[in-house]
């Protein structure tokens, strides 16, 4: 698998410099957004035909990955390049930052997008060439329909209550966002366990659950969220920060504690 999987990451590469020049044309990057996970789409689907034998659980766990993943990307599609037309204030300031090198700097920043697909592709490529007990392929099916449900509510509430004119600048409060300040989060973290389950906890199926929990507490998530956040509503996010678990869902207490 080792040629399909390289063979992968150049056709991913090569999608991604057609993204980079389009960006160039337009001078908005938002769509490298959606280049990570539908590159894992795209992947999967060439580790699922490229496989030498098709088993049950190849094909479940291929299909399972990829319909995770195109619902993400599209979701992302629609969300956040669809809908704007301005780019996204984080590339929009990352191409102030960089200056004259910007064009230059969004072309690695591109590619890096590759290899982050590559990296997230490996736990379940790992998880395809496994053999699963039944205990474990009931517990994975299942982390997997929990988390993919949870993200896609949790998506669709946000959208709902961003989508109402009487509700900008406030906070988000309602279903699953009561109970956590980035539900969304929490259950693409949890999606990755799906393989570790299936992978039968092979070494290389921790990638997905210990780099998603990385990106999202310490480069491109949480911080980054939190902090347009507090620019944009102020007061009300401060005590949405004080009652709320931030990533793990749980009840919400008083200010006061």
């Amino acid at each position: 698998m080792t040629d399909t999987v390289l063979i992968g990451w150049s056709v991913i590469a090569s999608l991604l410099i057609a993204l980079w020049y389009r960006q160039e044309q337009t001078k908005n990057a938002t769509s490298v957004d959606v280049a990570w996970s539908l590159g894992i789409s795209i992947l999967v689907l060439m580790y699922t035909l490229g496989l030498s034998e098709q088993s049950f659980q190849s094909v479940l766990v291929g299909t399972l990955g990829f319909l995770w993943s195109t619902r993400l990307g599209f979701f992302l599609w629609k969300d956040r390049v669809l809908k704007h037309d301005a780019e996204d204030g984080r590339y929009a300031a990352l191409r102030k930052h960089w200056g004259n090198k910007a064009s230059f700097k969004f072309f690695w920043f591109y590619q890096a997008q590759g290899i982050v697909a590559l990296l997230f592709s490996l736990p379940i490529l790992s998880a395809m060439t496994s053999q699963s007990n039944r205990l474990s392929l009931i517990l994975g099916v299942s982390i997997w329909t929990i988390s993919v449900s949870g993200e896609t509510i949790a998506d669709n509430q946000l959208a709902t209550f961003r989508s109402l004119k009487q509700n900008q600048g406030k906070t988000c409060r309602v279903g699953l966002w009561r109970f956590s300040r980035h539900p969304n989060y929490f259950f693409e973290w949890l999606h990755w366990w799906t393989y570790v389950l299936l992978g039968q906890g092979a070494i290389i199926t921790w990638l997905g659950p210990i780099i998603m929990f990385l990106l999202l507490f310490r480069l491109t998530g949480i911080p980054y969220t939190e902090i347009q956040a507090m620019k944009s509503r102020g007061n009300d996010y401060r005590d949405y920060q004080k009652t709320t678990s931030v990533f793990f869902p749980w009840f919400p207490r008083s200010k006061d504690s």
